[in-house]
């Protein structure tokens, strides 16, 4: 079979097409014929900077949509051939993928394969951002870094499904801006707020009456999170959920914490599945219905062929890129 690999860490013309056998599941694993990967920016993280990769070469790629090729000993409750979507833990890139049973599921009715690519990680993790973690009530306002990409997307329109009273987003670009808001955001602030968190607080307290918002959703950490935390409503409440900007983890303490009562809390999707499957499958089951009736709309912005993984990078490296990227495979 096709896949992408990686020999050593760098930019995306490290990325390579090899010729390999197609992996055979394992125990309580399901092998499945690839029609669709989706590509992530933590897909990019562990191509330059050896993100979650244990071992060279490495084959990326979390998320795919396919058919079932084969089941592993002691798998229930799926059918070879039958259609499915699935998060991995790498090696999605590839025209056959290996995936944990507990984290692949069903297609919802209505749900094409080349939607269901966009969905095994995206989608839960904007609804745990919203509900499980974020907890957002209605009336309630919130903050969403990154809001022109594929979470982003998601989460703007589920944060106003679930009564928000105002959704804030950041964006690098005014065209970015425009994108957004055609997806539940009220105001996005443009701008690179890593270098300028003050830029950030100000922006905000100037939208909210100096009150600040109740939630704010950060996958940038850094100098980010630390604008973020000072953009905060008292009792309000902040969810890192990843480290774009590759700074070291920022210490949060009682200096922070005590004087508003604020909170932080973390999510990785990845980690969730490897330690609570069954709160991942839950967290997914309702994420996807959301898909099926509409709430929830996650447009792919670009397609490329397996072999144009590289050029995926590059697009979705260069920040101009919004909503989801898919590698067609099959």
């Amino acid at each position: 079979m096709r896949a992408i690999e990686l020999a050593e860490h760098g930019g995306p013309e490290v990325l390579r097409v090899v010729e390999v056998e197609a992996p055979e599941p394992g125990p309580g694993q399901v092998s499945i014929d690839v029609a669709y990967a989706g590509v992530n920016f933590a897909d990019l993280k562990a191509r330059a900077e050896g993100y979650r990769v244990q071992a060279l070469p490495y084959r990326p790629g979390l998320e795919v949509s396919g058919r079932v090729r084969a089941l592993g000993a002691g798998v229930t409750g799926l059918a070879v051939g039958q259609e499915v979507t699935a998060l991995t833990g790498g090696g999605a890139y590839a025209e056959v993928a290996v995936a944990e049973a507990a984290t692949v599921f069903p297609l919802p009715a209505g749900i094409d394969l080349r939607t269901a690519a966009t969905l095994p990680t995206v989608l839960p993790t904007a609804q745990a951002l919203v509900h499980a973690v974020g907890r957002l009530r209605r009336g309630e306002t919130v903050l969403v870094h990154g809001a022109a990409g594929g979470v982003g997307t998601a989460v703007g329109r589920l944060a106003k499904a679930a009564g928000a009273g105002a959704v804030y987003g950041t964006v690098s670009s005014a065209a970015k801006a425009a994108y957004a808001r055609e997806h539940g955001y009220d105001e996005v602030f443009a701008g690179d707020f890593e270098r300028d968190p003050g830029a950030l607080e100000k922006a905000v307290r100037t939208v909210t009456g100096d009150r600040g918002v109740d939630l704010v959703l950060d996958p940038v950490g850094g100098e980010t999170l630390k604008g973020s935390l000072a953009s905060l409503a008292v009792f309000g409440r902040l969810v890192s959920y990843g480290n774009a900007s590759s700074a070291e983890p920022w210490r949060v303490g009682q200096p922070e914490l005590y004087p508003k009562g604020v909170t932080v809390s973390g999510f990785s999707i990845l980690l969730l599945a490897q330690t609570a499957p069954d709160a991942l499958r839950a967290l997914a089951e309702d994420a996807f219905t959301k898909v099926a009736d509409g709430t929830v709309v996650l447009p792919v912005t670009a397609e490329f062929p397996l072999a144009e993984a590289a050029e995926a990078h590059r697009l979705m490296g260069s920040r101009t890129s919004t909503g989801k990227l898919l590698l067609k495979v099959a």
